[in-house]
């Protein structure tokens, strides 16, 4: 069977549906975004003469659902433009287009018998080979082929995707009993490579594993809740960060989902479960009556919170479910939460919240115990093991711990003795892992992990895949080189080492630069090249601001031009370096950690990679190379013999760095220069270092050599004076301000290198000098250091 998806049709063009359409578009792929024709003309549509037979009123939801994800944020689409790879249409006219899809996905309404008419229709256009999967969230996908023709069963399947497509890790693989093998790793296949998504394979029953765990969690919350007294303030306290779960929390997250959504799912494992267990799944009434009431969430403008104008500013109420209305919030606290905020280590915080004996402490113990005592009862039947249930929840709900590795952390044996003691039940894979004599669902070994399986009775190692290499199971290895408390240098295997930064959010101070100067060494005596990436959060933050401010409020003038030029010199030599340099960033890669990228030969990126020199957001310009970098490869393009006027290309970089623009993608980190059109993205994060390892030995194979130093002819006073002519119209118009006006001329300066002749030739030294001096005289101004304190308080740049 060919494995290549070369055009895709998604049927349902709802908020899922068009989500999907935009992903596949990220990915490349062609797709047609087909829905039902409307039952009858809106007012708007008369007006403009449109009739029932009129393609766009017949269109309308297929239109509708395209340009909402050109206009949703956060955005579905890596850029805007790639929406032009979906194609819009209806079932009824357009249905035989899908003869051309390699791969259905059928998104309608979450009705078995909606899904399956819409299949009866879909069957004589389907082209030989084709895939088409059900993107339901719970409904059976045996029932849904049953009575269809063998060759339909047999390339059928479930393939649940979590919302928004483009951002959530998860993708549920469901297999109907009929469906092939091949299909089914074709489909691993293209969710792993080509969608960059996690795959977890679930078993065909309620709600598959995400929402079914997802589900009771949200009930056991709610439950605990209403039994116990506590205000929903407290709940988000309590489900929040502190516990290793997403900002939303409990209710914030209801209210994104979508009260109606949560009903929904709800109801289906009501229905599809034994009466006992359904049971528990259902939403207690005051839920029944905000629906009712179309208090359904970010999408009505009301759920659990609801925003007001109060005296000259916003506020948000929250719901008190026991009246059914909104009230002001009140600030929520609880000895063990304050306690727990100061553990960094998420496993230890989890451990002293759950161990407490104060109000937080019995809400946390309650709930997580019956969330970690039902996932457990659930395996084999909705998963085959522990490590499908923590992925589910790690890549589908955002936990940083799925339900196996939070119980490892409080402890199994101490933990199930509790259990015991207030008579719950413990499920057979507990006391089988107990019986055995082992203490944990995981285990390392040799810098492998193995996890507890139950079928087996013992320990299995988690295969390792060869698109992945994991840094800590490296180290774990005694593959470490040389390290530092800023950066190690890794051994990767075959000629290539990886550069590692490891500080706080990744941030460059003394300790990178000297590992940087190291890996140099070690790499250039011992290995073909050298990957710059790690696998914390984000790639890096930037420069230590901390750091500059102590230094900026002591006057250490010459300390800051030492650490600048030191920077400076050591992306020097990682751009002329001997041998071949890749970074590999992802997440947010802003300021000097953009311009460590900008230094290396190539970047491999992560897809999501929010890339941008971001410094004149607090009063300072980009200078380590950051500036000097945009400016040579704003007219890189463009052949030394040809006379041309280089003052637009430099105009483009200079506005990108004086505004500060941060990528949303690293198609749009191309689209502003901050990567080259042959840099190449890996969609797959889980597959970069791997990637960025494998285009380091393709540029050994192909003979590296290092670039040769080259100057560039400055664009001068003429230059200067244009771009110092925007500016001003910039402020008169009151789009920034005198300060931000004062700074972007000093990188204007850089950029042209100031009051010289037109056509000036210009070293890289040159540049980078200047870099540096407008660096130190901004570090003594006052607004400059406002804007730094205010951004290391508030976590946004000031502006004034």
């Amino acid at each position: 069977m060919n494995q290549r998806i070369r055009k895709a049709a998604v049927l349902g063009a709802g908020v899922m549906g068009s989500a999907i359409a935009a992903h596949l578009a990220n990915a490349g792929i062609p797709s047609f975004l087909l829905d039902i024709v409307p039952s009858e003309l809106t007012e708007a549509e008369k007006k403009k003469g449109l009739t029932p037979e009129s393609l766009e009123f017949r269109n309308r939801f297929a239109v509708l659902g395209k340009k909402k994800i050109q206009e949703t944020t956060p955005a579905p689409l890596y850029l805007k433009e790639d929406a032009e790879l979906i194609t819009v249409g209806n079932f009824e006219d357009h249905l035989s287009w899908i003869s051309q899809a390699d791969w259905v996905i059928e998104v309608v309404v979450e009705n078995l018998n909606a899904k399956r008419e819409l299949f009866k229709k879909m069957v004589p256009f389907l082209k030989e080979g084709a895939v088409v999967s059900s993107n339901t969230s719970g409904i059976s996908i045996q029932k849904m082929c049953e009575g269809f023709p063998r060759d339909f069963g047999e390339r059928f399947l479930g393939t649940h995707f979590f919302n928004p497509p483009r951002y959530m890790k998860l993708l549920e693989i469901i297999p109907a009993t009929s469906t092939s093998k091949s299909v089914v790793e074709r489909m691993v296949e293209v969710g792993e490579r080509i969608l960059g998504k996690g795959v977890v394979f679930a078993k065909d029953t309620p709600n598959f594993i995400g929402n079914r765990i997802g589900s009771f969690t949200m009930s056991t919350v709610i439950r605990t809740m209403i039994e116990d007294g506590y205000r929903i303030e407290e709940v988000e306290l309590l489900t929040g960060p502190v516990m290793g779960k997403p900002k939303s929390a409990t209710f914030r997250t209801a209210d994104i989902v979508g009260l109606d959504v949560m009903i929904h799912v709800a109801k289906n494992l009501v229905e599809g479960l034994p009466e006992k267990e359904g049971d528990y799944f259902k939403l207690p009434p005051f839920i029944h009556e905000m629906v009712k009431n179309q208090w359904l969430g970010q999408k009505t403008g009301q759920g659990f919170y609801k925003k007001v104008k109060g005296k000259g500013k916003e506020e948000i109420l929250v719901m008190d479910y026991q009246k059914i209305d909104y009230r002001p919030q009140e600030r929520a606290s609880f000895p063990s939460v304050e306690a727990a905020k100061n553990i960094e280590d998420l496993r230890e915080r989890i451990k002293t919240l759950a161990m407490s004996p104060d109000r937080g402490g019995q809400f946390t113990w309650k709930t997580m115990k019956k969330t970690l005592l039902y996932s457990a009862e659930k395996v084999p039947e909705i998963a085959d093991d522990v490590v499908s249930i923590d992925r589910a929840m790690r890549w589908g709900y955002n936990w940083e711990l799925g339900p196996f590795e939070a119980w490892d952390a409080i402890g199994v044996k101490s933990s199930v003795k509790r259990m015991e003691k207030e008579g719950d039940p413990i499920p057979p894979l507990v006391e089988k892992l107990l019986s055995k004599g082992y203490s944990s669902f995981y285990e390392k070994r040799d810098g492998r992990t193995l996890f507890f399986d139950l079928g087996a009775g013992q320990y299995q190692e988690i295969e390792e895949k060869p698109e992945i290499i994991l840094l800590p199971g490296l180290k774990d290895r005694q593959k470490t080189v040389v390290s530092n408390p800023g950066a190690s240098l890794i051994d990767l295997g075959d000629g290539v080492a990886c550069l590692e930064f490891h500080s706080k959010m990744n941030s460059i101070g003394a300790d990178t630069v000297q590992m940087l100067q190291a890996a140099l060494k070690e790499v250039g005596e011992k290995f073909d090249g050298l990957v710059i990436g790690n696998q914390s959060e984000n790639f890096s933050v930037g420069a230590n601001l901390m750091l500059i401010l102590f230094e900026i409020q002591d006057e250490n003038w010459d300390d800051i031009e030492i650490m600048v030029k030191a920077f400076q010199d050591v992306l020097t030599a990682v751009k002329y370096f001997e041998k071949p340099a890749v970074a590999a960033p992802f997440g947010m890669t802003l300021a000097g950690g953009c311009e460590v990228c900008l230094a290396c030969d190539a970047i491999r990126a992560a897809a999501e990679t929010y890339m941008g020199l971001v410094e004149l957001g607090v009063g300072l310009i980009p200078a380590g190379g950051g500036t000097k970098e945009m400016l040579f490869r704003s007219i890189e393009h463009i052949p030394a013999e040809v006379d041309a006027d280089y003052l637009p290309f430099v105009r483009r970089a200079f506005e990108t760095v004086a505004m500060a623009r941060v990528s949303m993608s690293a198609k749009e980190a191309q689209k502003l220069g901050y990567m080259r059109p042959t840099d190449r993205i890996s969609i797959n994060r889980d597959h970069l270092i791997q990637d960025a390892k494998k285009t380091v030995l393709h540029m050994v194979k192909e003979n590296y050599r290092p670039p040769r130093p080259k100057k560039i002819k400055a664009v001068g006073e003429k230059g200067f004076a244009l771009l110092k002519m925007g500016l001003f119209y910039m402020r008169e118009g009151g789009y920034i301000s005198s300060y931000d006006e004062h700074v972007a001329t000093k990188l204007a300066k850089v950029f042209t290198g100031g009051n010289l002749p037109d056509g000036t030739e210009l070293t890289e030294q040159y540049i980078l000098d200047l870099e540096r001096e407008a660096f130190l005289s901004l570090c003594g101004e006052v607004k400059t250091q406002e804007r730094i304190e205010h951004m290391l308080k508030k976590g946004k740049p000031l502006r004034n």
